[in-house]
């Protein structure tokens, strides 16, 4: 492979860019303080993940080997026997997300998909791709699911066979819908357990609850049938990645026999990326329970740090127990550019990810808010005396 002059310098350029630009976020989820420099010898070769992990498959060059050793870690994480379960290595939480709408519709091909507003917007294309029916549900202010919603939709519905995609986490607000209420109401609404699915999406939070002192529940000890993490997030990872579990016996339902590779799929993508198991598994492998348990601690600790600067400022900032997203009242586009902030309607929130080692960016950031405010505060206060300079010259004149 040959480049010319020109092309080398234009990615010298983007090389710059990305130096410049590695630790900008604040917005955003992803961490960006990793360092799998170990496995770039590897980059040379096609690492293929073709099939089941747990077995043969004769694409030779694959990492089934690594990517077992992360199921069974997150296994045990989210509180299912490595026996009983089954899951993979995802591009990402969407496709986590799916292959557990998959499920659910091949158990009930009739059920209908209930989320909440606050739901990842992926959730909708994931319900068209599959031809589920699907049907939002209202979130309260901070974000939860509106249980009384969601029971009397099911109600009204006259639906037997909910499938309830719950929020471990929501995207803008941190939010978790608590599956032990969802698992009350739906008893006291007469529907057996065997008779409805729930699947976790805990994109950020799956890798933050299980390292807390008190988590909201979240596993499969806790009656999740699936749940989906994402691997670029409180992890870190240049590929954007994730982990899907689910239990066994649901995942048989889907698989097929594929004489191409000699090897079972149950997979979304089938052909799936070797190299970002090998990053997970050094991920796991290179960090203790201890280890990430001070991690996820600083995160929260600066969340919290956050919202009480926003509060001793007089702005109205605030978080979920567990949480490193902080939601505050929504800055002028041109802050929202300037700190990458991500915003909806009238709100906007901050992320405490894994490479914030400081208050430096946080504390800029309110700095930089706080004087937006005085400034509007300082124009409208001039506005008003030259409104009303104005009034009184004109009263004089005529």
């Amino acid at each position: 492979m040959t480049l010319s002059i020109e092309d080398h310098g234009k990615l010298d350029e983007f090389w710059a860019y990305c130096v410049k630009n590695q630790y900008f976020n604040i917005g955003y989820p992803e961490s960006a303080d990793f360092d799998y420099t170990i496995l770039e010898r590897f980059l040379r070769f096609s690492l293929n993940n073709c099939g089941d992990w747990s077995e043969y498959c004769n694409y030779l060059l694959n990492s089934f080997s690594f990517e077992k050793e992360v199921m069974a870690y997150f296994a045990n994480l989210f509180a299912i026997p490595f026996e009983e379960s089954w899951g993979y290595v995802t591009n990402g939480g969407t496709e986590g997300n799916m292959f557990g709408c998959y499920l659910a519709r091949e158990i009930f091909p009739e059920g209908t998909l209930y989320f909440s507003g606050d739901t990842h917007y992926s959730v909708s294309k994931i319900a068209r791709l599959l031809r589920m029916k699907a049907k939002a549900i209202k979130s309260k202010p901070d974000g939860e699911i509106d249980y009384d919603n969601l029971i009397s939709s099911i109600s009204l519905d006259g639906e037997k066979n909910p499938i309830i995609f719950a929020n471990i986490g929501t995207t803008l607000k941190g939010a978790v819908d608590d599956i032990s209420i969802i698992q009350e109401r739906l008893s006291q609404a007469g529907i057996e357990r065997d008779n409805y699915y729930i699947h976790a999406d805990a994109a950020l939070s799956g890798m933050i609850l299980p390292f807390t002192d008190n988590p909201q529940p979240f596993s499969f000890a806790d009656g999740v049938d699936s749940i989906s993490v994402s691997g670029h997030k409180m992890i870190g990872s240049p590929i954007p990645c994730g982990v899907v579990v689910a239990k066994q016996r649901h995942v048989s339902l889907i698989t097929s026999r594929v004489d191409y590779i000699l090897a079972d799929d149950k997979t979304i993508s089938g052909s799936r990326n070797g190299h970002t198991p090998l990053m997970m598994w050094t991920a796991m492998r290179s960090h203790s329970f201890s280890d990430w348990r001070n991690r996820i601690t600083r995160c929260l600790d600066l969340a919290q740090h956050a919202v009480d600067c926003f509060r001793q400022k007089g702005i109205n900032a605030w978080r979920h127990r567990n949480s490193i997203t902080v939601v505050f009242p929504k800055p002028s586009d041109a802050l929202c550019k300037k700190h990458c902030l991500a915003a909806s309607g009238d709100i906007a929130h901050l992320i405490t990810t894994g490479h914030h080692h400081d208050t430096h960016k946080i504390d800029t950031l309110i700095s930089d808010i706080v004087a937006e405010i005085c400034h509007h505060q300082t124009s409208d206060v001039q506005d008003k005396i030259e409104s009303t300079s104005n009034h009184s010259w004109a009263g004089t004149a005529f």
